[in-house]
């Protein structure tokens, strides 16, 4: 399993990988079938039960919203391919849908957003 990757900018992905010791198709069922994806990522978490894209065996996109205002969505892509060990190396891509959904970032110096007046 490799560590996190922080993103140096708000607009680029995350990405998180892992190799695991289970084949590809047993991971990939793991993410495509609803009651064993619910497990882990409960249909709360996504915009949208179903996947918004597909490539059988390989990867599945998913668009996630976030359950307190302002609602941000953004897009986790699913990637799944055979490691050397004969397990599964799979791949965690998290972005933004569009530059929108970001947070403001604050006009001031002191990193604290600042309501306009009213």
């Amino acid at each position: 399993m490799s560590d996190t990757v922080k993103p140096d900018r708000p607009d680029e992905a995350l990405v998180l990988e892992y190799d695991f010791d289970a084949p590809p198709a047993k991971v990939w069922r793991a993410v495509t079938i609803p009651a064993l994806r619910e497990r882990w990522l409960p249909d709360c978490d996504l915009a949208g039960a179903e996947p918004e894209s597909t490539i059988a065996g390989e990867e599945v996109r998913y668009r996630l919203r976030d359950s307190k205002p302002p609602f941000r969505e953004s897009h986790v892509i699913f990637r799944i391919e055979p490691n050397e060990d004969g397990g599964t190396r799979f791949r965690i891509i998290q972005q933004a849908c569009d530059q929108r959904t970001r947070l403001p970032q604050p006009a001031n110096s002191n990193c604290c957003l600042m309501r306009a007046a009213a």
